[in-house]
């Protein structure tokens, strides 16, 4: 599932509804006291958090979302009805930064709303100003408006599984093959333009665009990608046998990790060889070797070969069962 992960966006809180001047009009008194009523409130704005990692996409058509204002004031001291709070949903792991006061609110998880925008105050009627002094005041006041701004919306993955890797890695071509998440695969480098999501029995697996020597201070896709890395639970590094110095391709993701966020390389890490297919089991079992003095964790997998992606299935449910 390839997705958006940065919108602008303008919101608008409801205006307040305006306070009304009336009298009470009653057979003795052509004129009695007053009885404007006050408007209502208008309606505030809140976020809240979506499983639904599509729906930057669908804000690319909707760019503005205003809420409800405040009805005004009725006679018979009527207060006019509040505008009904607009809610708006965001994937989980989207950052929302309020461009006009630099306020940020991140969304972590489905429970809370959390408020961004005030509505407007609703104005008072004329009965409001009724004293001893002024029986049949004229006075009345118009509602507020309710805050605006523009926001810069950047969605992070929350994923359980990243997958890191040089560009070829074989990341795309594995996430379809273990959950059918049909990414865009090809024999160049930077295929994977944006992220791309999969579903391995209710595990969140991420494709992280291909990381180069270079991408923490933005040569190639850049930085922008290796925000993504940083709501991950579990790296799987990826690394191609068509390499032939492991260990290099190896330090260049994790340096590169290192410069852009060093507790990115204190999460959890698997690595894992694609395309054995391209080696004999003795160079497989040496390659691991060798990598075996950064990380014991180590897997290997060939998408056509259907018994390792079995059981490389089996070994991350299980895997993250166990969590």
């Amino acid at each position: 599932m390839a997705f958006i992960d940065e919108l602008n966006i303008r919101i608008k809180a409801g205006d307040g509804g305006d306070g009304v001047v009336r009298f009470r009009h009653e057979r003795e008194k052509p004129l009695g006291g007053p009885s404007g009523g006050d408007g209502g409130n208008g309606a505030s704005v809140y976020i809240i958090g979506s499983r639904d990692m599509a729906l930057l996409f669908k804000y690319r058509y909707q760019k503005e979302f205003e809420a409800p204002n405040g009805v005004n004031g009725g006679d018979n001291s009527k207060k006019g009805k509040n505008g009904e709070s607009l809610i708006i949903p965001f994937p989980i792991g989207s950052v929302i930064k309020n461009k006009k006061t630099g306020e940020t609110f991140e969304i972590l998880d489905e429970n809370s709303k959390i408020l961004i925008l005030n509505g407007g105050e609703g104005g008072y009627g004329n009965e409001h100003y009724k004293s001893s002094t002024n029986q049949k005041p004229k006075n009345f006041t118009y509602g507020k408006e309710g805050d605006e701004a523009e926001f810069y919306v950047e969605l992070r993955l929350v994923a359980d599984i990243g997958l890191v890797g040089l560009p070829n890695a074989g990341k795309s071509s594995l996430l379809n093959t273990l959950t059918n998440a049909k990414a865009k695969v090809g024999d160049f480098s930077f295929t994977t333009l944006d992220p791309n999501l999969g579903n391995l029995y209710g595990l969140i697996i991420a494709d992280i665009p291909g990381i180069i020597e270079g991408a923490s201070q933005g040569k190639g896709l850049g930085h922008k990608f290796l925000r993504h890395i940083k709501r991950t639970r579990t790296l799987l590094h990826c690394i191609s046998l068509e390499n032939e110095d492991l260990l290099e391709v190896y330090h260049i993701i994790r340096d590169e990790l290192a410069q852009f966020d060093s507790e990115l390389i204190e999460k959890e890490e698997i690595i894992l060889l694609t395309k054995t297919d391209l080696v004999d089991q003795a160079t497989l079992e040496e390659k691991i070797k060798v990598l075996q003095s950064v990380n014991q964790n180590i897997k290997s997998v060939s998408i056509i070969d259907d018994q390792s992606i079995k059981e490389l299935s089996e070994f991350l449910t299980k895997h993250f069962s166990q969590k």
